[in-house]
């Protein structure tokens, strides 16, 4: 008999999937306000992303997964599109995650070097690079280097900032940020000033893909809200309490977006005589975020698979090496890759560039989002009989409510994100807008061209499919 998930362990899959320390100084950039907004995110996205990917994914589990219940709704192309999507996002996600791994190794070394873009677009590019060749050979230690690069990468030293922060906060020391009724609701007459909500939500997305997990659980019906609203509790408190920490000690000015995590570590210690402890957990950061990377580099390129091998791109990406790896697709991500990192050498800071990047991930993560909620909406009229081990309740009053909260706090932070912070120097306006409008353009348009010069050969099997 299949063990079914507790309540607690579910809980802590979703923990697992969403929270991450690399985040915190993006938001910490909003200071007490950030409580403001974490409540917003919660109502608007969080919550309704939990509750209709848990409906999907138990009404469609064999095939689960956002291309699936896309493709289920709106036919082929859009579920196409979403796939698409999810894999783009995450290819420029990596150049952000390794500009973290710089800034945090850079503190290892000498921590100016995390302001430094030659540094950061070198650092990015070995690393990424030497995880994809890793990852060619079919490396099988991924689920290992995950669970550890968790451990010592986000719990160790986001408990310790968290534990220094509180320590810090009542020991009288002072306090960077104003803890008032007034400081906790944000400047909103522009919207520059509300721009970084979109980091807000990027910090929170993720859970789609623990939904696939649902129908595990022992009264999904019953059970599975209790194992959301404990997920919400633990992360928004991490969150809530890591952003703190970083605000309350770095002036909102002086915050590193990425190495904003460090600053913070470094001020506590050095403050405590306790210097030396700052290299050891700019290591553990490292660590916990190449565990993330190689984790994931292969990820998005099989999810791609998928797609090539039902006819949808060329046989070329469907070729594996001896190792079971897509290497054309690996090495075409790579290329890509490598052309979105050349971004640090034309923004005017690498906090700046980092930023695009985060941006660019929240707005193709948006749209896909978008298409999700609309999925499960649709579904609920196009196919009422399927059974879902967990249904939203309220009937197509209460789908319309929840995921219609997903869609209105979508498609509001999809435009604000075209504005450049007001807390950030992005240099020119107008090409921050372009780079990001054309970029966004060319990733959504794509799979359109894609499928138009797509030919019947495609459907074709390679000569390892056959003997397979």
């Amino acid at each position: 008999m299949s063990r079914k998930l507790s309540v607690f362990t579910l809980a802590m899959i979703n923990v697992a999937a969403v929270s991450s320390v690399r985040n915190w100084p993006t938001i910490a950039e909003y200071g007490f306000a950030s409580l403001f907004f974490f409540a917003v995110a919660a109502v608007l996205f969080f919550i309704p992303v939990s509750m209709v990917s848990a409906e999907l994914a138990t009404g469609w589990p064999k095939t689960g997964g956002v291309f699936a219940w896309v493709k289920e709704a709106f036919g082929h192309r859009t579920g196409f599109l979403a796939v698409w999507l999810l894999w783009a996002e995450n290819v420029i996600y990596y150049p952000a995650l390794l500009s973290f791994i710089a800034g945090t190794i850079a503190y290892i070394i000498n921590p100016a070097l995390a302001q430094n873009t030659y540094y950061t677009l070198a650092v990015i590019l070995a690393v990424f690079w030497a995880t994809t060749l890793a990852n060619l050979l079919g490396m099988r230690a991924s689920g290992w280097i995950s669970t550890f690069g968790v451990i010592a990468g986000t719990i160790i030293p986001g408990g310790l900032i968290i534990i220094l922060g509180i320590v810090w906060f009542f020991s009288g020391h002072p306090i960077e940020i104003s803890m008032t009724v007034d400081s906790l609701i944000p400047d909103m007459s522009s919207p520059t000033q509300l721009v970084f909500f979109s980091g807000v939500l990027v910090a929170l997305c993720g859970l789609e893909m623990s939904a696939v997990h649902a129908r595990d659980v022992e009264n999904p019906q019953k059970n599975y809200p209790k194992a959301i609203l404990l997920s919400a509790i633990l992360v928004l408190g991490l969150y809530v309490l890591g952003v703190l920490a970083i605000a309350v000690v770095i002036p909102q000015k002086q915050i590193s977006l990425v190495a904003g995590s460090l600053q913070a570590f470094s001020f506590f210690v050095n403050s405590y005589g306790l210097s030396w402890l700052t290299p050891v957990i700019a290591a553990l950061l490292a660590f916990g975020a190449f565990g993330t990377l190689s984790t994931w580099i292969a990820g998005p390129s099989k999810g791609l698979l998928g797609a090539a091998q039902s006819g949808d791109l060329p046989p070329f990406f469907r070729k594996l090496n001896r190792h079971g790896m897509p290497v054309a697709l690996l090495i075409s991500q790579g290329v890509i890759v490598t052309i979105f990192s050349l971004i640090f050498l034309v923004m005017p800071t690498v906090s700046s560039a980092y930023w695009i990047l985060n941006a660019m991930v929240a707005q193709l993560y948006l749209v896909m989002y978008i298409l999700m909620f609309a999925a499960a909406i649709k579904l609920r009229y196009k196919r009422p009989n399927v059974a879902r081990a967990y249904k939203i309740p309220g009937g197509k009053l209460g789908i319309w409510l929840v995921a219609g909260l997903g869609l209105i706090g979508s498609a509001s932070t999809f435009f604000i994100g075209f504005f450049p912070p007001a807390q950030i120097t992005t240099g020119n306006t107008l090409f921050y807008v372009t780079f990001l409008f054309l970029s966004i353009a060319l990733a959504c348009f794509a799979p359109t061209i894609i499928l138009w010069f797509k030919k019947p050969s495609w459907s074709k099997p390679l000569s390892h499919e056959k003997n397979s």
